[in-house]
């Protein structure tokens, strides 16, 4: 009977043992050295991050959204892949005694350090993080304070972590060029230096909008209302492809190609978004290299575009794909629709092409 009780006993420790490791600690490790999970990122107001090289990241929770290094927006795609990976990263086991001295080498010379806070600012986590284990399936972490490096992975995830704590601040500002919502636009000045007939001021009025262009273009015509109130749509949210500053010889590679237009755009409380629209020269990414585009200069990239925005502090490339539909000329703000078809489309058009005049669909 003493028997049974022990072996009872026993059966019942194990099985808090296994509770405690496998479902309370999901690493199966001491938590002061490979917890680096934080469960909830809604608690999260300020992540730090710094490499070797004196780069630095700074991730901040404000009232208004996350702010990067205090003065610009951050990408939500990268901040949403940055807070999954410490909500989900866990340690997978420790660094084998034969990795052990170059893994810490590498973590000595060549780790990002992360520093977590939550909203009060008081620190929830610092580690280290760097490179990737051997066989590409995990990347290597230690804890402030440790001397056990761990291979840290998230689990169900092929491939490694390290690249999510970046510390290029390309990966972490957002890429918007024009972010005024319909009801707060106010005006839009577009200007095609090589192209004046097809200038214009699209402004919003007590009717709607109206247009100034040529008077010779437009003298005795009424503005399409509709084709007014779906252009006055294309300012909420418009992307770059990405920012491309600090390339070699990019100032004189801007300066040495036309001007195609310039893009000003005005919310009602005064505030300007302006993109200064440059030609791309061909180049190996061109779809046009080998098939010319339809009234694009065969010396020019016929999909993408430089532009300079943030009052000139930026470079980015643009896409047609993107831009297209703003990229309007003053005449088109006078032409009908065509309903030849069964159905006038009259949605807001989605791609590129001629987004404001809208065809017949079937």
């Amino acid at each position: 009977m003493k028997k049974t009780l022990v072996y009872f006993a026993g059966l019942i420790l194990i099985a808090l043992a296994v509770w405690y490791f496998v479902f309370r600690n999901k690493t199966g490790f001491a938590s002061d050295e490979a917890g680096f999970t934080i469960e909830d990122t809604s608690a999260i107001g300020k992540i730090f991050l710094a490499d070797k090289k004196g780069n630095t990241i700074l991730l901040e929770r404000k009232e208004t959204g996350w702010l990067l290094n205090g003065q610009h927006k951050v990408l939500q795609a990268s901040l949403n892949t940055l807070l999954y990976t410490l909500k989900s990263q866990v340690a997978q086991y420790p660094v084998n005694e034969n990795a052990y001295n170059n893994v810490i080498t590498m973590l000595a010379g060549e780790s990002i350090k992360v520093e977590v806070y939550d909203k009060d600012g008081d620190k929830m986590m610092v580690f280290y993080v760097v490179g990737q284990a051997g066989n590409n399936q995990g990347s290597y972490m230690m804890m402030d304070g440790s001397d056990m490096p761990y291979v840290v992975q998230i689990p169900g995830f092929e491939g490694y972590v390290s690249s999510r704590y970046t510390t290029n601040i390309k990966d972490w500002r957002d890429r918007i060029v024009f972010d005024i919502a319909q009801a707060n636009l106010q005006s839009v000045k577009l200007s095609y230096p090589n192209e004046p007939l097809n200038n214009f001021v699209f402004k919003k009025d007590n009717n709607g909008y109206m247009l100034e262009a040529e008077p010779a273009l437009i003298a005795g015509k009424q503005i399409n209302k509709r084709r007014a109130d779906v252009y006055s749509r294309f300012f909420e949210k418009v992307y770059c492809e990405g920012f491309i500053n600090g390339t070699i010889r990019l100032d004189s590679v801007i300066k040495n190609v036309p001007l195609m237009c310039t893009i000003e755009a005005t919310a009602a409380n005064g505030e300007t978004q302006q993109a200064d629209v440059y030609w791309m020269p061909l180049n190996r990414r061109s779809k046009n290299m080998l098939t010319p585009f339809p009234g694009i200069d065969n010396q020019f990239d016929a999909d993408r575009f430089y532009a300079v925005i943030n009052n000139r502090k930026d470079t980015v490339i643009i896409q047609r794909l993107t831009f297209d539909k703003i990229f309007r000329k003053a005449y088109e703000f006078y032409e009908a629709d065509d309903t030849s078809g069964s159905r006038e489309i009259i949605e807001v058009p989605k791609g590129a092409g001629n987004v404001i005049k809208t065809g017949s669909g079937k």
